[in-house]
């Protein structure tokens, strides 16, 4: 039964995480938007609906296909925010959407710099 039960979470987790892609990619591919200006509207959005209190739910409903794309990081962000002004008022603020971020953005640049150690990236020339 168990089994079972994991079985419907990665079926979850993989069609959540991979229609918030294709959603991303109509939007890249219908409007004008620069794929940076989506990746913040992604991390926006993630934070406001982690505010009005939408996300939680549903990123446990959905696993890991709502708390890896960037609509995850915004509600971590959100999240570490919220605690960082119970815990530290006004202070926290500014410090807390940083501590709960640290270790995705610590292990990022630490892939990238190991990836870029074994693939050695060139500028075009």
């Amino acid at each position: 039964m168990q089994e079972e039960n994991q079985t419907v979470d990665y079926i979850k987790a993989f069609l959540t995480g991979g229609a918030i892609c294709a959603l991303v990619q109509i939007l890249l591919d219908k409007t004008k938007m620069m794929p940076g200006r989506v990746m913040v509207t992604l991390v926006v959005t993630g934070s406001i609906l982690g505010f009005l209190g939408l996300y939680e739910p549903f990123a446990q409903w959905a696993g890991a296909g709502a708390t890896v794309p960037l609509l995850g990081f915004g509600n971590s962000l959100w999240k570490g925010v919220k605690e960082g002004l119970s815990n530290d008022g006004l202070l926290g603020v500014f410090k807390g959407g940083f501590t709960a971020s640290a270790v995705g953005i610590s292990g990022a640049m630490i892939f990238a710099y190991l990836g870029s150690l074994v693939f050695r990236p060139r500028m075009k020339g």
